[in-house]
């Protein structure tokens, strides 16, 4: 009687719905893409400098979209998969 109610307490259900998962790769690909979007703009020669280091795109684009990106973790992490959306 015991063994037979652990093991129906001991059954594997997922922390995250299928809602969080999709925020979780999506959040995932924003990190990617501003990391992806920050490398870059170096020199081969160390007695050239490269201005294109501070280009828009490495200064204000990719870690904006880094910051969007864990944003968008928290608020997958965050989100209640449990919630009914028709009330």
């Amino acid at each position: 009687m015991g063994q037979q109610k652990r093991n129906e307490d001991s059954k594997s259900e997922f922390i995250f719905g299928k809602k969080n998962y999709k925020f979780l790769f999506i959040g995932l690909a924003f990190i990617v893409v501003g990391f992806i979007l920050m490398s870059g703009g170096g020199s081969d020669d160390p007695n050239v400098f490269d201005e294109s280091i501070y280009s828009w795109r490495r200064i204000r684009l990719a870690p904006t979209l880094v910051l969007i990106g864990f944003g968008i973790q928290v608020y997958a992490i965050l989100l209640n998969p449990n919630k009914d959306s028709k009330k």
